[in-house]
């Protein structure tokens, strides 16, 4: 999946607005402006459309995993020159605290179905006999699927 289009549905599933952006990325090693966040969220056929590179979305994902979680003794790691679907969901798994079983229920949010044994092979190592690809299918399934999750949450838990 395009990093752009991951960034545009976090933005909407959290419902974060553009100074929780630049906090994120800040918290993940990359301050950034407002203007730059706004030419990253523009639709691609807008002519001022900013392609995210893989290392400040890598960047982002970082920041995401350190708001979500709260702060660790670990250093941040080092963000990916190259991200692939499959880190994009490790990261997402990491960031929302996700298990197997939470990660499933997500999925089946959107109508998607796998078996716990497709599901891990996402999280192997490359190289592993049983490491599969991501599609990005399945990502865009479990973003939906957050949507819907986060969109119930909000709604059972309005602000007051």
């Amino acid at each position: 999946m395009q990093t752009n289009d991951c960034l545009r549905r976090l933005r909407f599933i959290l419902d974060l607005n553009d100074n929780r952006m630049i906090r994120v990325f800040a918290e993940g090693g990359l301050p950034v402006s407002r203007e730059t966040v706004s030419c990253w969220l523009k639709k691609d056929e807008d002519e001022d459309f900013l392609p995210l590179a893989d290392i400040d979305f890598s960047r982002f994902l970082n920041g995401l995993i350190l708001l979500q979680r709260g702060p660790s003794d670990r250093p941040v790691p080092p963000p990916e020159k190259r991200l692939n679907n499959n880190a994009v969901f490790r990261k997402l798994k990491i960031a929302f605290n996700l298990d197997a079983e939470a990660i499933l229920e997500t999925l089946a949010l959107a109508d998607f179905r796998i078996s716990k044994h497709e599901l891990s092979a996402f999280f192997r190592k490359v190289g592993h006999r049983q490491y599969r690809k991501c599609k990005d299918q399945i990502l865009r399934n479990f973003l939906k699927g957050l949507q819907i999750k986060h969109y119930r949450t909000r709604k059972q838990n309005p602000k007051t």
